[in-house]
This record gives C-alpha cells, sequence and structure tokens, in this order.
C-alpha cells in the first residue's frame, strides 16, 4: 500500500523529537565508528596503520553496497504487525547493531600475543559486516520517512534540523562520557604513565564506552517506535484528503521507480554534493584524534575535549538553520557552511603550532561548517525526492553509497600514504596529518563548490512531468 501524506502535513514538536531520536543509535555508534576506529586499532590494539585502515574499508565498502539493497528492498516489501515498512527495517537494523557493535571495540577473544594480525582481521570483519548492515538498514529508513511525514520543504528542513541536533547530541554524548572516562582513569590509576599517551591498558575504557552508548542508544530507539506513526493511507482516505483538482494532478504525475532516477541530472548533482559533505565531516572526525595525538602532541583527553567543542558548535548552528534558510535558501546556507570549513581548513595549514587555544576556536568553526553543509545536503535531498516518497529509500542509499565508498578509499588512499613504515610516528607524521586534516576539509570543500555551482545554474527539479 502507497504512504500518503496530505498536503501541507505537519507534525508537533512532541512527534519531531520522537522521530530525531530514531537515529540516536547509529549516531552514537557512527561518532566511535569515525572517531576512535582507528586510534583503537592502531594505538591500542597494535595493528599495522594499513591493517586498521583496511578494517575501515571494509566496514564502508559493506555499508556502501547494503544501503542501496536496503533502500530498493525496503521500497518494495511491506510492514510486520502493522508497524510500517519503514518502521519495521528500522528495527531488523537496530538489532544488528546491538548484537555487532560490543565485539568491534572488544579485542579478539579467542586470539593470543602469538596470533597475527591478519587472522585478527579475518575475526573482526564478521561483527563488522554485520554492524555495517543493521546501521544502513537503520539509517535509510529513518531517512526514508522525512518525505512521508512532512511535505512543506520548510517543514523537511526543520525535521532533518531536528535529526541533525540529536545526531550533536549523541556526539556531545559520546566525548563526554570519552571525557569522563578518561578522567577517572588517571584520577584512580596507579600506573600514571598510561594517562599520557594511548596503549594496551585503554582497552577496558574502549569497551565500557562502547557499551554505554549501546545502553543509551537502545532506550532512544524504544522511544522513536512508541512515538512515531508510520501513516499508510487507503484509497478511500486519499480521495478523501485531496481535493479532485489536485487528485487529477496526482493521477497524470509519474511514479518513480529506482530506473528513473538514474537518468535525472538532478540526481547525480545532488548525489555528488551529498558525497563531497559526507567527506569532509566523516574524514575529520576520523583524523582529528591522529592529528590531535600526533601532530599537535596533545594528551589523549583531548581526542574527547576537541571534539565535544566542535559537536556543540554545530548544534548551536543547527538551532539557527530554519530561519537562515527561510531568508536565503538551502544553495546559499550550504554556501556559507563551505566558507566556514575551507576557512578552518586554511587555519590548520597556516597556524603550524596550533596552541591549545587555538585548536579550540579552530574546533568551533569546523563545528558550525560541518553541522550546515551536513542538515542542508540531507535537505536537498529530501527536495529531490519531493512527493516521489515509493523510491526514497533508494535514493537515499544511493546517496550514501556514494559517500560510504568515497570514505573508504580516502581512509585506505590516506593510511597507504603514511610515512612511517612501523608502528611508532616518526617526525614527518606531524606535517603528514597536518596535511591531511588541511587537505579533506578544504580541497574537498572547493569541490563541493563546484557541485553546488552547477546546482545555482540548474536547480534540482526532476525532467519528467
Amino acid at each position: 500500500m502507497e504512504q500518503f501524506v496530505p498536503a501541507g502535513r505537519s507534525l508537533s514538536v512532541c512527534r519531531r523529537v520522537c522521530y530525531a531520536a530514531g537515529h540516536f543509535l547509529n549516531d552514537l555508534c557512527a561518532s566511535m565508528w569515525f572517531t576512535y576506529l582507528l586510534v583503537y586499532l592502531h594505538s591500542v590494539l597494535g595493528f599495522r596503520s594499513t591493517y586498521a585502515g583496511v578494517l575501515l574499508l571494509i566496514g564502508q565498502i559493506a555499508d556502501g553496497v547494503c544501503t542501496p539493497l536496503v533502500g530498493y528492498t525496503s521500497d518494495q516489501t511491506a510492514g510486520i504487525l502493522k508497524h510500517g515498512k519503514r518502521k519495521t527495517w528500522h528495527l531488523l537494523g537496530t538489532v544488528c547493531v546491538l548484537l555487532s557493535f560490543p565485539f568491534i571495540f572488544t579485542p579478539c577473544l579467542p586470539c593470543t600475543s602469538s596470533t597475527p594480525q591478519w587472522a585478527q582481521i579475518l575475526y573482526f570483519c564478521p561483527f563488522i559486516v554485520v554492524f555495517q548492515f543493521g546501521w544502513a538498514a537503520t539509517q535509510i529508513s529513518h531517512l526514508s520517512l522525512i518525505p512521508e511525514l512532512v511535505t512543506k520543504e520548510s517543514a523537511k528542513v526543520e525535521l532533518t534540523a531536528y535529526r541533525y541536533a540529536f545526531t550533536v547530541v549523541a556526539n556531545i554524548t559520546v566525548y563526554a562520557v570519552a571525557w569522563l572516562l578518561f578522567h577517572f582513569q588517571s584520577q584512580h590509576s596507579a600506573d600514571h604513565s598510561i594517562t599520557g599517551n594511548l596503549g594496551r591498558g585503554d582497552v577496558p575504557l574502549f569497551r565500557t564506552l562502547a557499551l554505554i552508548m549501546l545502553g543509551i542508544g537502545a532506550l532512544f530507539s524504544l522511544v522513536f517506535h512508541l512515538g512515531t506513526k508510520e501513516h499508510a493511507a487507503s484509497s478511500s482516505e486519499r480521495d478523501l484528503l485531496i481535493p479532485p483538482s489536485e487528485s487529477q494532478e496526482l493521477s497524470v504525475r509519474p511514479v518513480f521507480q529506482w530506473k528513473h532516477w538514474l537518468t535525472e541530472p538532478s540526481f547525480y548533482q545532488v548525489a555528488f554534493v551529498y558525497m563531497c559533505t559526507r567527506l569532509i565531516v566523516n574524514l575529520s572526525q576520523t583524523y582529528i584524534s591522529v592529528y590531535l595525538t600526533n601532530s599537535l602532541m596533545l594528551p589523549k583527553n583531548f581526542i574527547a575535549t576537541i571534539p565535544l567543542v566542535t559537536y556543540i558548535s554545530g548544534f548551536v548552528c543547527s538551532l539557527a538553520m530554519k530561519p537562515v534558510t527561510k531568508h536565503i535558501g538551502i544553495s546559499m546556507t550550504y554556501l556559507v557552511g563551505l566558507l566556514l570549513v575551507i576557512c578552518f581548513a586554511t587555519w590548520v595549514f597556516v597556524d603550524h603550532k596550533m596552541r591549545a587555544n587555538s585548536i579550540y576556536g579552530a574546533a568551533v568553526v569546523l563545528g558550525a561548517g560541518s553541522a550546515t553543509i551536513l542538515v542542508m545536503s540531507l535537505s536537498m535531498t529530501a527536495t529531490l525526492i519531493g512527493d516521489q516518497t515509493q523510491s526514497g529509500a533508494f535514493v537515499y542509499g544511493s546517496m550514501s553509497l556514494t559517500d560510504k565508498v568515497a570514505n573508504g578509499v580516502g581512509v585506505i588512499l590516506i593510511q597507504s600514504l603514511r610515512p612511517c613504515r612501523t608502528e611508532a610516528c616518526c617526525p614527518d607524521c606531524v606535517w603528514f596529518y597536518r596535511d591531511v586534516m588541511a587537505a579533506v576539509t578544504g580541497v574537498v570543500a572547493v569541490a563541493a563548490a563546484v557541485g553546488l555551482f552547477t546546482i545555482f545554474i540548474w536547480p534540482i527539479r526532476l525532467r519528467k512531468s
């Protein structure tokens, strides 16, 4: 049965909050995945940097493959027990995440000190694949609900802003709890040598962090399923809700299937901008920790405090999204975010010996810019889908495919270019990770600006009419 939303339909504040809570578990896990996976595998478990990059690449490829498949399948299937097809896939994904994620931040259980690293990689692979499938199922089903729950463009932007606000809160939660765990460790550890740099002694800390995040995320997922109603209108209800003139218009309006999207130029425009956006957000989040510890030589507690400042800045910025977008539009707001990201890249590249006070200021700029471009890129995708909600999951899945593959390839290229061939960092790493932070934000932001320029010339619209 087709999903239907009457024209102009909006949600109450309570319903918006319940909807936004549905991606909280995913956001908690994604924050740990991108921020701490590389440093956990390399600095805590002692994996070679290339092996750590391979595991992250495997996860990104698995996610990239799953997203369009989940999107296509969820568009074609019905819900279970009146739960709604989107919420059914959301529930399946949540269960997969809860069952697999703890093992990623737990050392190989059957391994010993003599177990080769390639064997440990094989051990982690099944858990990573299941986790990425669950993450994709939750993400795509949650995004697909936006054009089904609301119809006005301003309402879509607002709902996306609520969703991103919860993303920011999730990241703040991860970094705040991580900071508390680091602080607790430094206060109660008898061996004060482990409080400065990351090492094997930090395994319990990351395992505890992962379990706490899963517990919190499971509660928010419950709020989503209890408080969000996925409405499916019957044909008789549809006739009552749509005026005759609009009903005649809908009868001749084309119904897009997945293959129709592949012939739309706007589909590729939005996909490119979305891919660049995710590259900026995810790669900067991935390498901020190694930049802080290896380039700026800051204590390990900074890998919690600096990302925390970044996402607090993003949260504050997200509150201004709706009024700003109403005045200057989605594309111009996205451009403002890009300019902030470029300012951050320039700051990192020029200030070679960034002091603690400076890095806090740079983190504020990065947080505001990242929040702006992420919310606006999702709003562009919702605008592209419009009333073609029956294939919305395929669109979101395809967008996610581009960003997951690009992120995975980006990480493995960066890891393979790392100047040190040993597990320990050499002086060259100081400049290397500084250049990485500047490049993944500044260079990719310029590429995103090119994609945005095409949208200014050829606005987002569907050619079929």
